[in-house]
């Protein structure tokens, strides 16, 4: 299979799937421990709040995600974005697409 214009073996594909969910899982757990963390250390000496267990620090991250960040996955917008920050000409986004496709989305064998 191809990934940014290089072949990939199916053990590249089955380490990826193993070892993102891991990641995922250990951020997730990394995060909640530092919420908990920063919460209890100071918002029950500043307001008199109530410490916090680790899972309500975990609620508390993904209370945050839903109504602050969302749930993005895909960033293919991204590219859009930037280039109408960059005030691009329309003939210049589209040769920045084209770049783009033939690097990232490219499906051929570059020689």
């Amino acid at each position: 299979m191809m990934c940014c214009g290089k072949e990939r073996g199916w053990g590249f594909w089955i380490a990826r799937a193993i070892l993102i969910p891991i990641g995922i899982a250990a951020l997730v757990l990394l995060l909640g421990f530092v919420i908990m963390s920063l919460w209890n250390g100071i918002l029950p000496d500043l307001f008199g709040w109530h410490t916090i267990t680790f899972w309500q620090g975990i609620g508390l991250l993904i209370l945050s995600r839903i109504l602050f960040g969302g749930f993005k996955c895909c960033h293919r917008g991204h590219v859009h974005d930037r280039m109408h920050r960059f005030h691009m000409s329309p003939e210049e986004r589209e040769k920045m697409r084209e770049e783009w496709r033939s690097r990232c989305w490219s499906t051929e064998k570059k020689e």
